[in-house]
């Protein structure tokens, strides 16, 4: 039986990962530290997004394990991983382009509350007041209120971004995966998005964090993970990784600052 190890909310532990005889994934061991933000860097390629594609069950890893609070997650199916309390944001935002922007929020939450979509969501009446208000006060905090009634597939990529964030914060997730989440936003928009994020780890709601900023990446994380061609080179509080020369080599001479 696995155990839950103190204090660590996920585990990856020995995940390698093959794509025919391509290699993307080797020797992964990732602890992540409960209400922590853990940062996972590195250059294009590195294998950051298949890591995350591994954890919430869209790839499932040639070897190893990926364990939830105790819970086995490999070879459960995304929407399991999700109930289970975990939820990502993407590189590509992935919403309900028809939808009002209102709509979009509130869909997650009358799904986290049914345990599946329902063809007649927007027509229930129980708790659809609190729904409401709950996603009315994220909009706020990502700074879409006055847009709550446009479509949402005719937001900037940016605004699109910050409405799949808010779609995953009404599910309330023990673990929030975000992948590149403030690509393609404006400063303004970035440091908005930074400040929403800090937030958030004031609640106490733990965080795993894709970014190539990194500004803020400095801005939010405990911890840093550095990746390079699918091995984990270096795991550190964020001075120790500023410092560390393997980083700086992975990043082919450039500076992390």
């Amino acid at each position: 039986m696995i155990q839950a190890v103190p204090n660590i909310i996920l585990h990856a532990a020995d995940i390698q990962k093959n794509f025919g005889g391509l290699r993307a994934l080797s020797d992964i061991d990732l602890q992540i530290e409960e209400g922590k933000t853990h940062a996972i860097i590195g250059p294009n390629g590195a294998g950051k997004s298949t890591l995350l594609n591994v954890i919430i069950g869209r790839l499932p890893p040639s070897s190893g394990a990926v364990i939830f609070d105790g819970a086995v997650l490999t070879g459960k199916a995304p929407h399991e991983i999700n109930q289970l309390g975990i939820s990502r944001v993407f590189q590509t935002p992935e919403i309900f382009p028809d939808l009002s922007v209102l709509q979009n929020v509130m869909a997650p939450a009358f799904a986290r509350r049914d345990g599946a979509f329902k063809a007649n969501m927007f027509r229930s009446v129980d708790s659809e007041v609190e729904i409401r208000d709950e996603a009315l006060s994220l909009l706020e905090d990502i700074g879409l209120v006055d847009r709550l009634d446009h479509t949402a597939g005719a937001l900037s990529r940016g605004d699109k971004r910050r409405l799949e964030l808010a779609m995953c914060l009404i599910q309330r997730p023990r673990l929030l995966l975000l992948d590149e989440p403030t690509a393609g936003m404006s400063r303004h928009d970035t440091n908005t998005t930074i400040d929403l994020l800090k937030k958030i780890k004031s609640r106490g709601m733990t965080k795993v964090i894709i970014e190539h900023d990194m500004h803020v990446v400095f801005s939010l994380a405990d911890k840093i993970s550095v990746l390079a061609q699918g091995r984990i080179i270096a795991t550190g509080l964020p001075q120790e990784i500023k410092e560390d020369p393997r980083v700086k080599e992975a990043y082919l001479g450039g500076s992390v600052e």
